[in-house]
């Protein structure tokens, strides 16, 4: 029997990551993260133990890389689905909800995620990461960004502080409160995106957010 290509061997050791990164989003969203083991991890993969450290230093990089492929899947699928679109302002919107929703649709795992992201190693650069920022610049620069760099790393900011207050034990703020707010900010209408269709549009709210914003240059769009 011939030894395996070089490129046989790459796509089996990709197969390999990403039944490891599925079975830990899996698992943790099941169980929690200090009830999920890297053995547990292992066996559901139906991998070899010894796999997840040749891939992952430890189990925490493991889960945010896990929680990247999710957060960058989920936002790919939103911003592809029919009708497809090239308009910045819809695809923002779409951007917006997709994170948003996994907040509301998986509070565990996404807990655990902005739990991680306060530990000492931050931000896992790992492929899944860097996915999910092009993905995200893209928007950006599709919403009309002038300045990439800057703006990017705003929404991410955004987008973090919303999914954080959103799932703030106790006193979580409503999501589509939140959605409101970030709509405001970048000009959305309510019925871009996905609105959420048990929920009427937030009125009376008692700060409007464009007396913050007033001065603020933002992008057009167009």
């Amino acid at each position: 029997m011939s030894p395996r290509s070089a490129s046989v061997n790459e796509e089996l050791r990709r197969r390999s990551r990403e039944r490891l990164l599925q079975a830990a989003v899996e698992l943790v969203d099941e169980r929690g993260f200090d009830a999920a083991t890297l053995g547990d991890i292992a066996d559901r993969a139906g991998s070899a133990r010894g796999l997840v450290s040749y891939y992952f230093p430890g189990k925490r990089q493991l889960v945010q890389s896990a929680v990247h492929r999710l957060m960058h899947r989920t936002l790919e699928e939103a911003l592809e689905r029919e009708p497809r679109t090239e308009d910045g302002r819809e695809r923002l919107a779409r951007a917006i909800d997709a994170i948003l929703g996994l907040a509301h649709d998986r509070p565990v795992l996404m807990r655990q995620h902005m739990a991680g992201l306060l530990q000492a190693e931050g931000f896992v650069q790992c492929p899944e990461q860097r996915r999910l920022g092009e993905l995200l610049g893209d928007t950006v620069a599709r919403y009309g960004s002038q300045n990439v760099t800057v703006d990017y790393p705003m929404l991410r900011a955004l987008l973090m502080g919303a999914v954080y207050a959103a799932l703030i034990p106790g006193v979580a703020m409503p999501v589509p409160v939140l959605r409101a707010e970030l709509f405001q900010r970048y000009g959305l209408d309510w019925d871009a995106g996905v609105p959420p269709e048990s929920e009427a549009r937030p009125e009376g709210r008692e700060r409007d957010l464009s007396r913050f914003f007033a001065t603020e240059e933002r992008p057009s769009g167009d």
